[in-house]
């Protein structure tokens, strides 16, 4: 979708505003003395800004996912290009709607992490967590927060981590989100659930988003975000990330993972769906496309020690 203005100007009036061929804008006769302008937007002043490059970004530090654009994903280096000096964001919590905010052009976090690009925020709505530069709702589909203690999911967690070699798994769900991701009219069930047994909590109890661990997992850690849903008549659980530890591991510091939102992004109607995570200093929020056959990693913003 390109910005179309129509006026009756002739092309050499027109011109002498700023249109030229090949530089910014397709000027077409429509008539004798009518034409159309279709501006490319990519201009860096005011609040101009392509109405085909839908900025993404993360409220709670600024950080710049990158863009939507016809549907495409844009890496955040290419999109800040087309990023205006003042550029309009609606701000989504993860049940609703949470505002409305400008943000500045992007630019570089600089000495702790050059390669994450940043924006300056007018404010920060109470719960905000993604804000995109788009026009459309991008939550057609609100997501309900279920009780984490229900039995069925429990061992649905259970089960899993079993099949991936943790052998007597502690269950502790954190988060559990049902919503309909691709509007198909069935609904999906994301599954938050963390143990670095960091807190002496029973079995089947929710837990509080934890804080990532300074230690080395202990044999029977994990982190994960699950996706379940129904496929051709069956439920099918599918890892969206995580990590699991059925033995010690001293090499690496472990991430806590947890469903942030579920929002349109690209708005083609399905839900995408963010995820936070947290390592000792540090801590990264990644956008993921969850499709039957695959699911993918699409934009990430990181930043740590």
């Amino acid at each position: 979708m390109f910005c179309n203005v129509s006026a009756r100007r002739t092309s050499k009036q027109f011109w002498a505003k700023g249109c030229r061929p090949g530089k910014n804008a397709l000027c077409e006769d429509q008539h004798s003395s009518r034409i159309t302008i279709r501006f490319s937007c990519a201009i860096e002043r005011g609040n101009d800004q392509c109405a085909d490059l839908h900025p993404i970004i993360e409220i709670d530090t600024g950080y710049f996912f990158g863009a939507s654009e016809n549907g495409k994903w844009i890496k955040a280096d290419q999109a800040a290009k087309s990023t205006g000096k003042k550029t309009t964001y609606q701000v989504y919590s993860l049940t609703k709607q949470a505002g409305q905010i400008t943000a500045g052009k992007p630019k570089s976090v600089e000495e702790v992490c050059p390669d994450t690009l940043t924006v300056s925020l007018s404010s920060k709505p109470k719960d905000g967590v993604i804000g995109l530069a788009a026009t459309w709702n991008a939550l057609p589909r609100r997501p309900v927060i279920a009780d984490a203690t229900q039995s069925v999911y429990v061992e649905a967690v259970r089960d899993f981590l079993k099949a991936r070699g943790i052998a007597d798994p502690k269950v502790r769900i954190t988060r559990i989100l049902r919503v309909d991701l691709d509007g198909d009219g069935e609904e999906e069930v994301l599954i938050s659930a963390t143990n670095y047994f960091s807190e002496d909590k029973s079995d089947h109890s929710a837990a509080p988003f934890p804080e990532a661990p300074i230690d080395s997992p202990r044999p029977g850690s994990y982190s994960i975000v699950i996706l379940r849903r129904v496929v051709d008549g069956k439920v099918q659980t599918q890892l969206v990330v995580g990590e699991l530890y059925p033995k010690p591991d001293e090499s690496v510091l472990p991430h806590v993972y947890q469903v942030a939102a579920v929002l349109d992004l690209n708005g083609d109607g399905k839900l995408e769906v963010i995820v936070d995570s947290a390592y000792y200093e540090g801590g990264q929020t990644t956008i993921y496309r969850c499709e039957v056959d695959k699911i993918e990693a699409i934009l990430s913003v990181e930043c740590g020690v």
